[in-house]
């Protein structure tokens, strides 16, 4: 599957929890990467100061689903089935 245009999901919903180029504390989840243009675009796509997690990340149906809204929606869901028990028994994310 090709990365969907203006879509911007995997940039909004997960977490990066390491420092990275211009997020030195990371990146919520939920907030939008400061890299993530209007355009809903990553312009560090290419560029070497692109965290790896973001890198590595590839575009699957079972992920991104059939729309942006899809994507958001099944993003969000993996990002909290990840956090660990102690954050969900917080009411964290």
């Amino acid at each position: 599957m090709e990365c969907r245009a203006k879509c911007g999901a995997c940039c909004i919903a997960i977490s990066i929890h390491q420092p990275f180029y211009a997020m030195p504390k990371g990146k919520p989840a939920g907030v939008s990467c400061v890299h993530l243009s209007p355009n809903m675009d990553c312009v560090l796509f290419g560029d070497a100061r692109r965290p790896d997690l973001c890198d590595a990340f590839e575009a699957e149906r079972e992920f991104c689903g059939y729309n942006r809204e899809q994507a958001l929606v099944r993003l969000v869901q993996l990002e909290r089935q990840s956090l660990p028990d102690i954050v969900i028994l917080r009411g964290g994310r």
